[in-house]
């Protein structure tokens, strides 16, 4: 059984909190992407589970056993690093058959494990190389390829693609994920890029100052943030995060943002809202579309930047201290200093109390 999980798993440096009680729950098969800023405490989880941290507190259980006293080398994990590891005196060959050697296997074996998983991750032509010959894409491969080469019960990944361009990150988060896929190992990935976490996770775990503000799919992430740091935090371009006093709620709600009273349809459903109070809407780019005049809903601003895309066009606008951001088809031309109307689409809308935490509409 190949899973990973953890109870209030914390760790303290002193007087500082690094990790402060993480509940994790990673099944066979599954991938999560532990995602957040620098600083949050998700590589301090990570090397908790493969026991290079001491916990502070909590326990961490592989494959249901409890493993807080056991050694890394005894943990039957692979983990790969930000930093590549290779043996530059080992050819790639070599360093994929070295950890098969230290569990002493036979030589029949490791040729085939080291045949199998070069096979998978196009490594064949390059087996006889040192690692200072290879690309950065061959490398990270190659890292990989030691990782799975051993068939552990977990894999761990720390910043795995964070030293590769563009174009071969795209390339290798597919190639992962295929290959993690097909071997129905607990595995946890440590990113702060979201476009990495929302590609290759089956869920995600969102961090900030060692807690956990929320585990789900990257789909219920994105369209429903338990507050307003994950609404902020996922989702690029940036959802535009508005505080606005509600005016009235007869119907619609009525908000003062930006100087402006904006009525918005919040729904059937929507609960009653304290009248005074201060409201955050969120509303992503794609959310927002022009009028040709003023309406009840719509946000008047003025383009200060336009920012081409390629398919789709980035504005951003200023409504008094206000920053937007919009997202227009190329085609519709907008020019700077230009004033607009936006209207928010209802469907579009997030809403979030005072605590910051998600209203349901």
């Amino acid at each position: 059984m190949s899973t990973i999980e953890t109870s209030n798993l914390t760790k303290r440096f002193d007087d500082l909190t690094a990790v402060d009680g993480v509940d994790l729950d990673v099944a066979a098969g599954e991938v999560l992407c532990l995602l957040g800023p620098s600083g949050c405490g998700k590589t301090t989880t990570l090397r908790m589970i493969a026991g290079l941290e001491a916990v502070s507190e909590g326990e961490v259980r592989i494959a249901g056993v409890r493993v807080n006293e056991v050694s890394p080398a005894d943990r039957n994990i692979a983990m790969v690093f930000q930093f590549y590891a290779l043996y530059p005196s080992l050819t790639v060959a070599e360093n994929l058959a070295f950890p098969l050697h230290a569990e002493k296997m036979a030589k029949a074996e490791i040729d085939a494990r080291v045949g199998e998983v070069a096979g998978k991750l196009a490594l064949g032509e390059v087996l006889h190389r040192l690692p200072n010959h290879l690309a950065e894409g061959e490398k990270q491969r190659v890292a990989v390829a030691r990782a799975i080469v051993r068939d552990p019960n977990c894999f761990l990944f720390d910043e795995p693609l964070s030293r590769l361009d563009v174009e071969l990150r795209m390339a290798m988060r597919g190639q992962i994920k295929e290959i993690l896929t097909g071997l129905s190992k607990a595995t946890v990935i440590v990113t702060h890029d979201q476009l990495e976490a929302l590609t290759m996770a089956d869920r995600i775990a969102v961090m900030r100052d060692g807690r956990i503000e929320q585990i789900a799919t990257p789909h219920d992430i994105f369209a429903h943030p338990k507050n307003v740091f994950v609404a902020g935090f996922i989702g690029t371009p940036q959802m535009n995060l508005m505080q606005g006093q509600l005016l009235r709620q007869n119907g619609r709600a009525s908000f003062a943002f930006a100087g402006q009273e904006v009525s918005l349809e919040l729904g059937d459903t929507s609960p009653e809202l304290s009248q005074g109070e201060t409201y955050t809407v969120g509303i992503r780019p794609r959310g927002l579309a022009p009028l040709s005049e003023a309406t009840p809903g719509s946000l008047a601003a003025t383009v200060d930047l336009v920012e081409p895309m390629g398919a789709e066009t980035l504005l951003h606008l200023r409504a008094e201290d206000q920053d937007i951001r919009v997202v227009l088809d190329r085609r519709h031309v907008v020019r700077e200093g230009e004033n607009l109307h936006l209207g928010l689409l209802p469907d579009k809308l997030h809403l979030f109390g005072q605590d910051g935490g998600r209203i349901e509409l």
